[in-house]
């Protein structure tokens, strides 16, 4: 799904963080309260009639969103970090990168065996940190209801190392 409206909100940064590569910022969407309000609507609306008792939020800018959502859905909101965030015990989850890889965690108590959990993020690309996500909530036992993403980047097939196919994006590229 596209929304001429939300899409207006996100300005490609050309070389962004380096050559070559097109940086989708969001910031006008944060910026504007009718558009976050609208992007929310959209990014829970599949997930409305589905008993959501967990929505996980990968750093950072899942964040921003994931809460919202949290909210909406009437769940529990839980942060996926980068190593050395989070205080207390916690559950890591290495997963490989195009040059090297990199390692998600949360806190060990954070997410119960009998969960329904909700993975948000503000971009798939490649899919390797969802599917990382993914993989550390199964570590739980927890049961993992699908993905919601502001942004797909269409052409990376991101979609293709998520093990749940109930995914959601809002935009498209």
């Amino acid at each position: 799904m596209n929304n001429p409206y939300l899409a207006k909100h996100i300005i490609d940064i050309p070389d962004f963080p380096k050559p070559g590569i097109i940086f989708k910022d969001i910031s006008p969407l944060l910026a504007s309260i009718k558009a976050r309000d609208l992007m929310i609507q959209h990014l829970i609306q599949p997930f409305q009639n589905q008993k959501i008792d967990v929505v996980v939020g990968i750093e950072s800018r899942g964040f921003l969103f994931g809460m919202l959502m949290a909210d909406a859905l009437d769940a529990k909101f839980v942060m996926l970090r980068k190593p050395g965030k989070l205080p207390g015990k916690i559950m890591s989850q290495e997963y490989q990168l195009e040059y090297g890889s990199d390692t998600i965690e949360m806190q060990e108590a954070a997410i119960n065996s009998t969960d329904s959990v909700l993975i948000h993020d503000d971009v798939l690309a490649t899919g390797g940190t969802a599917a990382a996500a993914h993989a550390l909530i199964h570590q739980t036992g927890a049961e993992v209801l699908g993905y919601s993403f502001i942004i797909e980047l269409d052409f990376l097939n991101g979609r293709q190392l998520l093990p749940n196919k109930n995914i959601t994006s809002v935009l498209n590229y």
